[in-house]
């Protein structure tokens, strides 16, 4: 079954030159529970597509379709609402809220969804990445591996039916890098979720089942 569809999608943006084209005319389909990753030279579009199939960037042509719903046709309060139900992120800085615990961090996607049990599934979450003797600790206090695993934690907690990760291993060394790449597959089989995944790591990639390749913004493999 059908969860993510981009449709002859197009970024362009204004510089000093006129017209730049970041992601030019891209089409393809993901089916549930697969896993897909988008790879390609620094500069070819690969964040850029990544956060417009997320719902967070608009592309300036084209169609995006998450389970079936237009995301390209909804307002920024209409693709955070199908975010916050089917969506899950890992980003190269992590994005952890420094003011927050790693628990608290853990648990914030899951209060601003509302759930009831925020605290419970966070605390299995990070038992799952192996920190649950960390929970109390602050990201300032964390090592960068760590800082991935609540990161990571954080994304798979409220089990979406769909994970972006864009560079997730790109900020740490190959044996941590290594680890959670292990950790960030061995979660996805056990959700089960479909994994979109930016990387310039090509060993990465080929764990996924898929690989799409981007050049100047145009698709010219996978």
């Amino acid at each position: 079954m059908q969860v993510l569809e981009s449709r002859h999608v197009s970024k362009e943006v204004s510089s000093p030159d006129g017209t730049l084209t970041i992601v030019d005319d891209v089409s393809f389909t993901v089916e549930r529970g697969q896993s897909l990753a988008i790879v390609g030279p620094s500069g070819s579009g690969k964040s850029t597509l990544l956060a417009i199939l997320a719902g967070l960037d608009t592309p300036s042509r084209g169609a995006v379709f998450l389970n079936g719903t237009e995301l390209t046709a909804l307002d920024e309060d209409g693709r955070a609402a199908v975010r916050a139900r089917h969506v899950g992120f890992v980003f190269q800085a992590f994005h952890l809220v420094p003011s927050l615990t790693a628990l608290e961090n853990v648990m914030l996607p899951l209060e601003l969804a509302g759930a009831a049990d925020a605290a419970a599934s966070a605390r299995l979450a990070l038992g799952e990445v192996g920190l649950g003797a960390r929970l109390g600790h602050y990201p300032r206090q964390l090592s960068g591996g760590e800082q991935s695993r609540v990161a990571l934690a954080r994304a798979f907690v409220g089990r979406p039916q769909l994970l972006f990760a864009d560079e997730p291993t790109g900020n740490l060394d190959t044996v941590t890098g290594a680890r959670v790449a292990e950790l960030l597959f061995g979660l996805n089989r056990a959700s089960p979720t479909t994994l979109v995944l930016v990387t310039h790591e090509r060993e990465l990639a080929l764990r996924c089942d898929r690989v799409l390749e981007l050049d100047a913004g145009r698709l010219v493999g996978g």
